[in-house]
């Protein structure tokens, strides 16, 4: 993913949380109601609902364009626009048509029509560039291409589907697709290692995140369209991770191997996070109910290796103990994903908590923007404030108002 520092590419909850393999603690009973005082009604709408609500009006405050893109940073790049910026802005906005926000439609649409400008017209098999300037000119101009940026846009454009109907509705399963084709065709697969996707197009190094997300386009489009081809995809890059990447002493997916094939063993919460939500869209796929075992298996690894108790937030990876909103963030969408698999709601604690922590020490409490990065007491906070952070925590807020 086109980042500012790829490496060489956090408040305590209201409620308690219990390890994800413990047992559900047993309901108080339930008190006659006080009749001595007025009843109060429960509120109907979720504070992460509004919250989510929020970040939104922060992006079209800062980072939307007239051209309808979206920018970096309103302060330190205001004048680029990453690939995979853009794209989890699409994902956010997704999710609020989810819950019922329609007027985030035309957001999605217009932005998803914009990215036009990132697509290799000059490419028979087409793939995103990773950057342009917002006005769409300099595409190109680094001249790579990121197999997680096309990936997760193809992922996106799924959840888009999902939620339209119409000329849309094909658009958005028609550029799922041209992605995945352009990962099949792009020659970022090779046999070096045995396989796996590197994770752009100067093939310096094979990163969990790049091959997890590209399972889960493949299992997905397996999902939807019955091809062949989608299944053989996804079922190669499962085995290959499986074998290259997955640490069975922490029961996690470690970062990556490089092309001197030194391995990499830091733990990234984002990459495991990714991974659980693979295993959960290839067991539904592949109609394997294995594969939600390993998606509970790799959450409790997450919960025992990755969450920080004291804070009651997911670290930025194993030799950083940092908190930074998306990144930290996909791991409340992983747990979502798992409640919502097999309805165990000690999940949802942890996602609640890890968002709540995120607001506490990265969010801006009058704009509603977020900070990059903090310590997890929230000591030595960056002072910028990246588009991908905001529209991650519009989104993953926008998930568990559902829930919580």
């Amino acid at each position: 993913m086109k980042n500012l520092l790829y490496y060489g590419l956090g408040l305590v909850v209201a409620v308690t949380l219990v390890t994800a393999c413990g047992d559900k603690q047993s309901p108080s009973p339930v008190a006659e109601p006080d009749t001595t005082r007025p009843t109060i009604p429960t509120p109907t709408v979720s504070r992460y609902r509004t919250a989510a609500q929020k970040s939104h009006a922060y992006v079209l405050t800062n980072l939307l364009t007239p051209y309808k893109s979206y920018r970096v940073s309103a302060t330190t790049d205001p004048t680029s626009a990453f690939e995979w910026y853009n794209t989890s802005q699409i994902y956010a906005d997704a999710a609020m048509v989810r819950i019922g926000e329609t007027s985030h439609a035309t957001y999605m649409n217009d932005s998803f029509n914009w990215m036009s400008h990132f697509w290799d017209d000059n490419s028979p098999i087409g793939g995103y560039f990773g950057f342009v300037r917002i006005d769409g000119s300099e595409k190109g101009s680094d001249s790579l291409k990121y197999i997680d940026d096309n990936a997760l846009s193809g992922v996106v454009y799924l959840d888009a589907y999902e939620v339209s109907t119409g000329a849309m509705k094909a658009a958005y399963l028609d550029k799922a697709k041209a992605c995945a084709n352009w990962l099949m065709k792009s020659g970022t697969w090779d046999t070096t290692f045995d396989g796996g996707f590197w994770w752009n197009t100067a093939k310096t190094v094979k990163p969990t995140q790049s091959n997890g997300l590209a399972m889960q386009l493949f299992a997905r489009l397996y999902a939807l369209t019955g091809e062949a081809v989608y299944r053989e995809w996804a079922t190669a890059v499962d085995k290959w991770l499986s074998s290259k990447l997955y640490e069975s002493s922490t029961g996690l997916f470690v970062w990556q191997i490089d092309r001197a094939s030194k391995r990499f063993t830091e733990k990234f919460t984002y990459d495991n996070a990714i991974m659980v939500e693979a295993f959960l869209v290839y067991g539904q796929a592949m109609k394997d109910p294995s594969y939600l075992v390993k998606a509970q298996a790799l959450g409790n690894a997450m919960n025992r290796t990755l969450w920080d108790k004291t804070h009651n937030v997911y670290i930025f990876n194993t030799s950083d103990l940092r908190v930074t909103p998306a990144w930290c963030g996909w791991g409340s969408q992983a747990m979502i994903k798992l409640y919502e698999a097999d309805q165990n709601t000690t999940w949802l604690g942890y996602a609640q908590g890890n968002i709540d922590a995120i607001n506490t020490v990265l969010r801006d409490p009058i704009t509603h923007g977020y900070y990059q990065f903090a310590s997890l007491n929230g000591a030595g906070r960056y002072a910028n404030i990246e588009g991908v952070d905001v529209a991650w925590m519009q989104r993953i807020q926008a998930l568990l108002s559902t829930y919580r």
